[in-house]
This record gives C-alpha cells, sequence and structure tokens, in this order.
C-alpha cells in the first residue's frame, strides 16, 4: 500500500454490511480500502454547506466522456463543478451506472423472500438522516470497486469484484464534501463475494503545493 502522505485526521473500520459518513475538508484525501478484496463500495457525495448540491452521475460521464470511474476522473456536481476527483486507484475501474441496491430491486431481482433483507438504500435512509435528509436526497451513487461490465446489447451485469485485498481508492476533495457510504451488504450477486467485509477509510491531509 502505498504511504499517505499527510497527517492522518481520521481513521476507521467500517464493519461488513454498515453506513458510514464524514466531512472531508476541501485539500483532503479519503482513502476507501477494500481490506479483503471483493467488496462493493456505495458512495454518495454533497456539498458539505449546500446539500441540495450533489453528485450527478451525468455531468461525471458527460465530462470525462467514460462509463466507468477511474484515476483521473472527476466526480462532478449537479452545478457542474468538481466535488472529489480520483488521485490513486489500484483497481482500475468503478461503477457509477448500476445504482444501489434496495429492497425492492433485492424481491424484484432475486424473489419476494429477500425483500426484508438489508440494502445499500436502507443504508443511505438511515446515514442521511443524521443531516437532516430523507429519502429525496438519495440520487444515482458511485460503486468503488463494483464490477459492472456492459454487454454488447447495452445490458449492465454485475460479476465478481475486480479488487485485491488492501486495494484502494484515493478521493481528493475539491470543496467540503459530505460523503456517505453504504459498505453493501449484498449477498445475492457476486459483487461482495456473496460475503460482505469489512473496509477502512483514512481521511488525512493532502499534499501542500
Amino acid at each position: 500500500m502505498t504511504d499517505i502522505s499527510g497527517r492522518i485526521v481520521l481513521d476507521a473500520v467500517i464493519p461488513a454490511r454498515a453506513p458510514w459518513s464524514a466531512v472531508v475538508r476541501q485539500g483532503q484525501v479519503l482513502r476507501i480500502i477494500d481490506t479483503h478484496g471483493q467488496q462493493a463500495v456505495d458512495a454518495l457525495f454533497y456539498n458539505a454547506h449546500a446539500y441540495h448540491e450533489r453528485y450527478s452521475v451525468q455531468e461525471t460521464l458527460i465530462n470525462q466522456g467514460s462509463a466507468y470511474i477511474g484515476l483521473g476522473t472527476a466526480l462532478y456536481s449537479s452545478e457542474s463543478r468538481v466535488l472529489m476527483s480520483v488521485v490513486a486507484d489500484t483497481c482500475g475501474r468503478h461503477d457509477t451506472v448500476a445504482g444501489a441496491c434496495s429492497c425492492e430491486g433485492n424481491a424484484v431481482r432475486f424473489g419476494p423472500q429477500t425483500r426484508y433483507m438489508h440494502a445499500c438504500r436502507e443504508n443511505f435512509l438511515l446515514e442521511l438522516a443524521r443531516y437532516g435528509m430523507s429519502k429525496r436526497d438519495i440520487v444515482s451513487n458511485v460503486n468503488f470497486f463494483m464490477n459492472v461490465p456492459i454487454l454488447q446489447n447495452g445490458e449492465l451485469a454485475i460479476d465478481d469484484g475486480i479488487s485485491e485485498p488492501g486495494g484502494y481508492v484515493d478521493l481528493l476533495a475539491h470543496m467540503d464534501t459530505l460523503v456517505v457510504l453504504s459498505n453493501c451488504p449484498q449477498v445475492n450477486n457476486p459483487c461482495n463475494g456473496f460475503t460482505p467485509t469489512p473496509i477502512r477509510v483514512i481521511i488525512s491531509e493532502g499534499p501542500r503545493s
């Protein structure tokens, strides 16, 4: 693992299936570490001072001209401003099209017996409530480490994760950004290797110019 160059502000382990959130200040770097490998991490991003400005998958994909997120990608907001950018990445490809799993989606895709399984949407609702937000504030998200190939017919598939144990992605904050994570609890498809595992997050002071 590449050394953290700046002073560490926060270092935490997020248990399997659990939500997490924090404000990453402008100039700080958030590292998300896939400790065991093959663990999807769903993420939402908001301007920490104006929650109505939040991550926009449309702005992000249009500006970078690619269906995936990777090294050098800028994550754009609904106001066409950069929230964060990917400054290091050992995985190489992350999804921002497939969305977050939900109880309703589980029931449709995997059968009614899965409806009451915990899902990322519920994690997001729990965490957003801490900031006075609700389901109206859930937008399309980023799925770090999630392997979602686009098939020849244009359909999306969900395959085994391609991240190795200890793999990570570093996000540099271009403004004070509220980051909300769901350490994905999905066990009905291979995005987590059918066994959700803990992840680690580190916030550090970014390199000074």
